[in-house]
């Protein structure tokens, strides 16, 4: 494994680019200890979501909705929502 030092890689920094571009990978180091490596990057096409109302709110599974009557149903619903702001 060849590791390019700090100075290289900033001199050089294209050049290890384009080797990445065709498949490399590239490790980077400081006195021969590797620190970072350069990686071909891999759109995996997943959606990220932040999940910031995790905990927060509790919602019944999707089944269990279409047995409700819907004078239970509104008033919990609307209780959710309104925690949750």
């Amino acid at each position: 494994m060849e590791i390019f030092n700090i100075s290289h890689a900033k001199t050089h920094l294209s050049a290890l680019i384009a080797r990445v571009e065709a498949g490399e990978e590239i490790v980077i180091g400081r006195a021969d200890k590797p620190l970072a490596k350069l990686v071909p990057y891999k759109d995996d096409g997943k959606a990220c979501f932040v999940g910031a109302a995790r905990g927060k709110i509790a919602v019944p599974p999707l089944e269990s909705l279409n047995q409700w009557e819907p004078e239970i149903a509104e008033p919990l619903t609307l209780d959710l929502f309104q925690e949750a702001a």
